[in-house]
């Protein structure tokens, strides 16, 4: 064999090696981002299956037979237990004029020859009141009076019903507010409201009639509704929500628009975009809007959007569980926990808006944290076809919101919708 042969041969086996060598690179590096891919996914799963009403925006109901302990952000403030000075509780009061009085006598002197005389001297030693409800059935019988000859016109003269009278047997005013008030503010089921009032009242209030009944009085209060309405329409500052509910077996939406005086309430098989305008309110709504989160409130440019603080800390303590490497999360639980502090005590002294220390405090603290998050953590949004699908794991869409939240409009805190202090740059 000769030396080209030889330097030929040598080349055509590094050649096959270099081939080989590629081969089990490009194997070494599909097996390197299957594995990545992987651990991506079991990160993900351990979220959710880690996921719950307190560390996520999942609701209650979702959480199963194995409930979350109880974890508060609230610190120990060091005082006792029990109602504090100057608070005002709701107790059992000494009633000064009773229904009923019971008096009990000496059950030794029963016997004795001058009871009597003794009976006359007793005085009161010691009061003890019982509260009690006494269910009874009233039932009141309208008698039509005739007179058969009129001494001053000489004809038969006959009294009338009064105009709520209008059939030989009817339910009163009582019964029928009790019916539509235990199937509409207690939400028990017209089936077990005719339960109720039958084992209770003994009467037989047919299911078809207590549904009349929720009718009527639905009808009677529409136009009140309709102003309530308008009211959460024209403020200045909403609060809204969507829960599911069961309308024949089927998972349906109440839509909830409230203020600091008003709330209304409408249902929907729907829980978006079309839900949301059948209630009616955001259409309408010009003002800041306070919500969830949920895509589907984004589709409202006429309003300012502000996200919900309780479900933004939510979403922090899930990244801080599940995340421990990401400081940021903490210290921004910490800074909303702090800033409702400080509104809480602002609105105690009667104030509209916070001092010019406080905010700017709060806002290069802010800026620090965003900062430090998008620096641990490269945002990317998922690629989806629906925008509302996306995945509420890419926590800084919160951020994002928050962020334009703070820029238009203010910083809200947790219980937003009973007193709010908003924080705008145009009023410093």
């Amino acid at each position: 064999m000769t030396v080209e042969e030889m330097n030929t041969q040598l080349q055509m086996q590094v050649n096959a090696l270099n081939a080989s060598l590629n081969s089990l690179q490009q194997s070494f590096d599909a097996q390197t981002a299957l594995i990545t891919q992987l651990n991506q996914t079991i990160q993900e799963l351990r979220e959710q299956l880690n996921k719950n009403s307190k560390n996520s925006s999942k609701p209650p109901s979702s959480d199963g037979f194995k409930k979350p302990a109880p974890k508060s952000l609230r610190k120990p403030s060091g005082k006792k237990v029990g109602g504090q000075e100057g608070h005002q509780g709701t107790y059992l009061s000494v009633i000064s004029d009773p229904d009923e009085i019971v008096k009990h006598m000496p059950s030794a002197c029963e016997g004795c020859p001058h009871y009597k005389m003794c009976k006359g001297t007793a005085c009161v030693a010691e009061k003890r009141h019982v509260i009690d409800a006494v269910v009874t059935v009233n039932v009141v019988e309208h008698q039509l009076l005739e007179i058969p000859i009129c001494m001053l016109h000489g004809d038969t003269r006959k009294g009338s019903f009064p105009n709520d009278v209008k059939a030989t047997v009817q339910y009163g005013e009582n019964l029928q507010a009790l019916s539509v008030a235990l199937n509409t503010v207690g939400a028990v089921s017209v089936k077990r409201t005719h339960e109720i009032l039958s084992g209770v009242f003994n009467i037989p209030l047919a299911t078809g009639i207590i549904s009349n009944m929720v009718k009527r009085c639905a009808d009677a209060v529409s136009e009140t509704v309709n102003r309530i309405k308008q009211k959460v329409a024209d403020s200045s500052l909403g609060h809204f929500d969507e829960t599911g509910t069961r309308v024949d077996k089927k998972l349906w939406w109440v839509h909830d628009a409230s203020n600091c005086e008003f709330t209304y309430l409408d249902i929907s098989p729907k829980r978006g975009y079309l839900g949301m305008e059948q209630c009616g309110v955001l259409p309408l709504f010009h003002g800041i809007s306070m919500h969830d989160c949920w895509a589907s409130y984004w589709s409202y440019e006429d309003c300012q959007h502000a996200v919900c603080c309780a479900h933004l800390l939510r979403e922090l303590t899930g990244i801080a569980e599940n995340h421990p490497e990401q400081k940021w999360a903490s210290a921004f639980i910490g800074l909303l926990i702090k800033m409702k502090k400080v509104k809480d005590k602002a609105v105690e002294a009667g104030k509209e808006t916070l001092s010019y220390y406080h905010y700017h405090k709060f806002d290069k603290r802010y800026d620090e944290l965003i900062k430090q998050a998008r620096e641990k953590i490269r945002f990317r949004l998922p690629q989806r076809k629906n925008v509302g699908e996306r995945k509420k794991e890419r926590f800084l869409l919160w951020w994002s919101a928050l962020i334009i939240t703070r820029h238009q409009s203010a910083f809200l805190s947790i219980t937003s919708w009973f007193r709010l202090i908003t924080i705008r740059r145009n009023e410093i």
